[in-house]
């Protein structure tokens, strides 16, 4: 994985195994069950909200949503700072860079619900997950997970704890007048400097809002916003030094295509192999229901019988624990034609999987909620699987 951090100012302002012959890590059974959540639980239906009544007849009709993302935007002062940014589906935003190697990047619409949006922001050197609300007049970043390679729906708000809402940094506040300024928690200025700023990209001249954030460390950065387009122009400057961010690019329709590893047994030397296989998701596409279909799927020279034809993956998530927890169906356990040996390569193979795909080393194993048992192997509650994925065999 790689571990270098973007400029922030630039570029987002195991298990004991009864019957088998190896040994396993067992932790402490109290093993805590909250988790960070995500698109991999199970989700409750939404119950869409009762329309409102007029107080009279001759109040006007509430505008229809725009974009792809139901947030509703009017004409008022108030709200019209979602104008200036949209939120869309399927959608990634180039930029391209000058004066330093992290400034050319890529932000992608992960997941969208109401009126949040979680971006994924890739600048070659690491990934941000923000989660960014459009409410009340303001524009905020309301969450931020760093080093964030994996797919994980941030976007309940019962993961947004007290301490991260007090630390929301405002992007941009109505009104959209020159001379509007705010604080944020660090001590910077952002103030809107201009209503109207021509500038140049490669996509398209644009007219556009200023917005500079000022600080004590001689620093500043000008963002310029587009109307129903979004950032399109950042400059950071800092005692004599430029950098810059330009819009470079706007993919619409698009996925998200990510590289991951699928780990299988061969029964025949004993070992664990990996194909690397290029997987595509598009905006809230659920990640525990493609990486099941993907690893369902048969890879030519293995043998992929890993996840059964009728196995579900019920949950799938990485914990504030480190560990990542995962439930599967009982079809899991009454489809497998396996002695002990061949049972413990397979959940081998599950642990490297999604132990890889979220960077972690310790794997719960569950069926329906319950302890892992078969007829060779037991799992106690929080006893966990290593996840062994570096000493795997390149089968590609």
């Amino acid at each position: 994985m790689k571990s270098k951090i973007m400029l922030s100012c630039l570029l987002i302002s195991s298990a004991l195994l009864v019957g088998c012959s190896q040994n396993v890590t067992v932790e402490s059974p109290n093993a805590p069950n909250t988790t960070n959540g995500n698109d991999s639980l199970p989700e409750k239906p939404s119950v869409p909200e009762k329309p409102s009544t007029p107080t009279s007849p001759s109040k006007p009709e509430a505008p229809k949503p725009v974009g792809d993302n139901d947030v509703v935007v009017d004409n008022s002062e108030k709200s019209s700072v979602a104008s200036y940014f949209p939120i869309k589906d399927n959608t990634r935003y180039v930029y391209e860079g000058a004066g330093n190697e992290f400034a050319s990047y890529n932000v992608y619409t992960s997941y969208t619900k109401d009126n949040k949006v979680q971006t994924r922001t890739d600048n070659g050197g690491t990934v941000v997950a923000d989660v960014i609300e459009v409410k009340n007049g303001e524009v905020k970043r309301i969450f931020s997970r760093p080093e964030a390679y994996y797919r994980e729906n941030l976007l309940r708000d019962n993961l947004i704890s007290t301490s991260d809402k007090k630390k929301a940094e405002i992007i941009l506040k109505a009104p959209i007048k020159k001379g509007n300024s705010w604080k944020l928690n660090d001590g910077r200025t952002r103030t809107i400097t201009s209503t109207s700023v021509d500038i140049t990209t490669p996509v398209e001249n644009y007219n556009a809002i200023e917005v500079t954030t000022t600080g004590g460390d001689n620093t500043k950065t000008v963002d310029y916003y587009a109307k129903n387009v979004g950032l399109v122009k950042s400059v950071f400057t800092s005692e004599g030094m430029e950098v810059s961010s330009t819009l470079k690019e706007i993919q619409n329709n698009t996925l998200l295509t990510q590289d991951i590893k699928f780990f299988y047994p061969n029964i025949d030397d004993g070992k664990i192999y990996y194909k690397n296989k290029d997987v595509d998701f598009k905006t809230n596409d659920v990640t525990r229901k493609t990486l099941e279909r993907e690893y369902k799927q048969a890879i030519s020279g293995t043998d992929s019988s890993v996840l059964s034809p009728n196995t579900k993956i019920n949950s799938l998530y990485l914990n504030k624990d480190g560990m990542v927890y995962v439930d599967l169906s009982k079809d899991f356990l009454k489809e497998m034609n396996a002695g002990a040996g061949y049972e413990s390569m397979i959940l081998d193979s599950i642990a490297a999987t999604f132990g890889n795909y979220y960077n972690a080393r310790k794997v719960i194993l569950t069926i329906d909620g319950g302890n892992y048992e078969s007829g060779h192997i037991l799992l106690k509650k929080g006893e966990y699987l290593k996840a062994d994925y570096e000493n795997a065999v390149d089968g590609n």
